[in-house]
């Protein structure tokens, strides 16, 4: 099922996409939650009113019509990891640094601002942030129940789906604070882009490559930038897999249905990387530059760069 978020006369609605087609499952069925976040809270029952509402519903509007949000619009936290050993150890030897002996002992991961979150379409920048702005390709998983200290072996249940995400970053704000061991802060806060849709799990069975340490998915993941393609990679090379992020994420805490845990980076999936492999010549992202991520079985996010209004 892919579920979407969306803006209709001024108003954030909530809904399933099918063949294009929206179904408005509220309206459908009124025991079902009428915003995403209500609806990850509901879990299994919610899902099963909506898998029964779409096949006796009918849709009410074309997804062309409407302007598509990020699907969890009000996430009560967004973190991002960083399990792709490919983008770490190249990013460190491009710095000529040796690979940090540290990352095959614990998946780590850091917070981003959950209130700077967007969907498909024009993404504000402010004029710093263009110095040597970047794309990452990444896969976010949602979490769909509550929990506390979980174990590898039990945490994929705890997923409730995946979409893309495009953790955007001043690369020039980050290498100046990142001197001070500590961040990324201003470098990575001004938003993060998902969607186009949340997919719910069972639709990526086909993808699944289960194992002691958790789930993987061979899914391709590729970015284009201004439709020329840059990057590409498959999800099932994340060294750490999701299932691992959330038994480190959630050690002491509780974690909360809505909440995003990104995969970081992928191979070849930010010009940071690029331009130190000399894959591109200093090339860094620039207002009017138009950003398409696209994974295999989640859709293509896409977002073009524009300067903020004063």
């Amino acid at each position: 099922m892919k579920l979407i978020s969306y803006k209709q006369n001024g108003n954030i609605k909530f809904g399933a996409l099918e063949d294009g087609k929206i179904y408005d499952l509220n309206a459908i069925d009124s025991q079902i939650a009428d915003n995403m976040l209500e609806f990850l809270q509901g879990g299994k029952e919610q899902l099963q009113l909506a898998k029964t509402a779409i096949e006796n519903g009918s849709p009410t509007i074309f997804a062309e019509d409407v302007n598509l949000i990020s699907p969890v619009p009000n996430p009560p936290s967004v973190r991002d990891a960083y399990a792709f050993r490919q983008h770490v150890a190249t990013a460190r030897r491009n710095r000529g640094l040796e690979m940090i002996p540290e990352f095959d002992e614990i998946p780590i991961f850091y917070f981003t601002n959950h209130h700077a979150v967007f969907g498909e379409g024009d993404f504000p920048v402010r004029q710093r942030h263009t110095e040597k702005l970047d794309f990452e390709l990444e896969c976010a998983a949602v979490i769909g129940r509550g929990g506390r200290n979980i174990s590898t072996g039990d945490a994929d249940d705890y997923i409730a789906g995946f979409m893309i995400m495009n953790d955007l970053s001043a690369r020039a704000l980050q290498m100046q604070e990142m001197k001070l061991n500590l961040g990324p802060a201003k470098g990575k806060d001004f938003g993060s882009t998902f969607g186009p849709w949340l997919v719910t799990k069972d639709e990526l069975e086909p993808y699944k490559q289960s194992s002691p340490d958790g789930d993987r998915y061979d899914l391709t993941m590729k970015a284009f930038v201004n439709d020329i393609q840059v990057s590409e990679d498959t999800l099932a090379n994340m060294t750490w897999t999701f299932a691992q992020i959330i038994e480190r994420v959630s050690y002491g805490v509780d974690i909360f249905p809505g909440d995003i845990i990104g995969s970081g980076t992928c191979g070849t999936g930010c010009f940071l990387e690029l331009n130190g492999s000399k894959i591109t010549d200093n090339q860094w992202l620039n207002l009017g530059d138009t950003v398409s991520l696209e994974i295999e079985g989640l859709g293509t996010l896409t977002n073009k760069i524009v300067l903020e209004d004063a």
